[in-house]
């Protein structure tokens, strides 16, 4: 089994480097993954500018682009091959409701999704990332369970991990997304020459964080796997739309 590895956090980031030494054991992996962090760039293509491929000293494949260039470069004109699966990860901190919106993570997955590709995006649901090993393992079981158990449609997997020891974990969840309140308001500061700046504030807490949501799971120590879907027609309204144009 052969698996591009990709990610929004850098190449050299400890997540991925966890993800790719426990995938390593279990497949033959090739990393192509952002030069810096592209944290919520989401699923932007850089169109004005040519890309660069450099090779670290570690293996590892770095673009000067988006987690989304990553994983379109790879595919479209670097591999000779299609790879079986395409593994975003391991994120420092979670990408659950809305936060997948904005995700680099689960653009380089949807990425590889959007190519033909069976993906998962992985995420450690603390920044303080003290146990991306967890995660790792997490990761290894869905490959292999899509390696002796493939499913028979096109799957697109968001995976959110608790920041727990493996041992620690309440099983796995099948969840849908939840929902955050309104963000707060962006931060206004001063720069060193006097200017005006602004930085984008937090993300809202938890509004819909039910019962068979992502942000539930979590709470509960249970690992969160959400299949995501790209279709944003909202077919509820195709009628009220019809009925408003005439």
């Amino acid at each position: 089994m052969r698996i591009l590895l990709s990610n929004d956090d850098g190449y050299f980031a400890p997540g991925l480097a966890c993800l790719a030494e426990m995938l390593s054991t279990i497949a033959d992996i090739i990393v192509v993954a952002p030069e810096r962090d592209r944290s919520g760039a989401s699923n932007s293509l850089t169109l004005d500018r040519p890309l660069n491929l450099h090779k670290a000293h570690n293996g590892f494949y770095y673009v000067n682009g988006t987690p989304t260039d990553c994983v379109h470069l790879a595919v479209t004109g670097m591999l000779d091959t299609l790879p079986d699966m395409v593994v975003s990860g391991i994120n420092a901190g979670a990408n659950m409701g809305d936060d997948t919106i904005y995700s680099g993570t689960v653009a380089a997955a949807t990425e590889g999704f959007l190519l033909g590709i069976p993906s998962l995006a992985v995420s450690l649901t603390s920044a303080a990332g003290e146990n991306f090993s967890t995660a790792a393992r997490v990761a290894a079981d869905m490959v292999q369970r899509f390696r002796d158990n493939k499913f028979n449609e096109p799957i697109l997997l968001n995976i959110n991990v608790p920041d727990v020891a493996y041992e620690q974990l309440q099983g796995i969840e099948v969840t849908r997304l939840g929902r955050r309140h309104k963000a707060e308001a962006v931060v206004k500061s001063q720069s060193p020459r006097g200017e005006t700046v602004y930085w984008v504030g937090a993300a809202g807490p938890a509004q819909d964080a039910g019962e068979g949501t992502d942000f539930f799971a979590i709470q509960h120590n249970r690992v969160s796997l959400t299949p995501l879907q790209i279709d944003l027609t909202q077919y509820g309204q195709l009628d009220t739309v019809k009925r408003w144009l005439k």
